[in-house]
């Protein structure tokens, strides 16, 4: 499959980012896997190869020109899907030690088959909801960075997302366009669950009129015992 990668390193060049020849091959072999999987199983809307390059791989390693990811060290993407952002940020920092999230076990092993296929080392893949791993004590206030593009409201994904991060640690959440009115409904979930607001990144992904931002929510201390509640209660209910 002959791919027009031009999108590709102009997108890359304008997040200021670089990446070597082996790993633009990681990207086109996951696209490849990706594709051919999707016509089983539901893993993206988008397909065509410009807008998957824009809209997920772009997307999900724009966080390097906010945030230092090379020193970022351990990170967890919870509600991963098919892979976003995690995988990229795999293949774009490979020495990030990485736990990929879902509640689905079909797409956790279309993930392990990636990994494989791209040779990713240091990538933990777990088949679960992250109520049941948010209290487990291998996982909960473990890593330096939680990510995720799950699409939930602020307040639900603070407390399915905070639990695993360590004090001073930050839980960064992908959210399209203007996010002011979550950011002012998530205030008292925030203090509930030991954490505060840093900052908020705005931006528009390469070449497009697509707006995102990031929120950066830093974890000033340790979490209640009794946070997260268990399985749809963070949903139906936000703090």
């Amino acid at each position: 499959m002959e791919l027009n990668t031009s999108v590709f390193y102009n997108g890359l060049e304008k997040l200021g980012i670089s990446l070597s020849e082996e790993q633009i091959n990681q990207f086109l072999k996951y696209y490849e896997m990706l594709v051919e999987k999707n016509k089983v199983m539901n893993l993206t809307a988008i397909t065509e190869f410009e807008e998957v390059v824009v809209k997920h791989f772009l997307d999900s390693i724009s966080i390097g020109k906010y945030y230092d990811m090379e020193k970022a060290g351990t990170l967890i993407d919870v509600g991963t899907g098919a892979g976003f952002p995690g995988i990229p940020l795999k293949i774009a920092y490979p020495n990030l030690k990485i736990i990929l999230l879902d509640s689905l076990n079909k797409r956790v092993k279309f993930l392990a088959e990636v990994c494989e296929e791209l040779g990713l080392q240091n990538v933990e893949l777990i088949h679960g909801r992250a109520e049941d791993f948010g209290v487990n004590v291998n996982y909960r206030e473990k890593y330096n960075i939680c990510v995720s593009r799950a699409v939930a409201n602020l307040s639900t994904l603070s407390e399915y997302c905070l639990p695993f991060v360590k004090v001073g640690g930050y839980f960064i959440s992908y959210k399209s366009g203007n996010v002011e009115e979550e950011l002012l409904s998530s205030k008292n979930a925030l203090r509930i669950l030991g954490a505060e607001l840093e900052k908020v990144e705005t931006f528009m992904l390469p070449d497009t009129d697509i707006g995102r931002s990031f929120v950066f929510i830093k974890k000033t201390k340790n979490m209640a015992k009794k946070y997260p509640r268990k399985a749809g209660l963070p949903s139906k209910e936000p703090l």
